[in-house]
């Protein structure tokens, strides 16, 4: 394996990772900043407020992307093996 080949593995598990994990972290990122400001303007500080709502927005952001995010990384995977394969041969 050279240093190209290995080079390209990592570019392609670190894209792969940002791409999966990505609609999750935005939609509870941006949620929690809305929560932020209304708790910031109401003065709750409630701490389950913050939890709750992001725990179900990772759930139906799982619920709905999920066979996109088993798709990319089936595909990565099948990836790393022929390249497994074409390395052994």
């Amino acid at each position: 394996m050279t240093q190209t080949m290995l080079n390209a593995v990592v570019k392609d598990t670190i894209m792969t990772a940002a791409k999966v994990s990505a609609p999750i972290l935005i939609s509870v990122l941006v949620l929690g900043l809305i929560i932020s400001i209304f708790q910031a303007t109401t003065q709750i500080q409630e701490q389950t407020l913050t939890f709750v709502p992001k725990l179900i927005a990772t759930a139906v952001v799982g619920i709905f992307l999920g066979s996109w995010m088993l798709q990319t990384i089936m595909a990565f995977t099948t990836r790393i093996f022929d390249l497994i394969s074409k390395i052994t041969t």
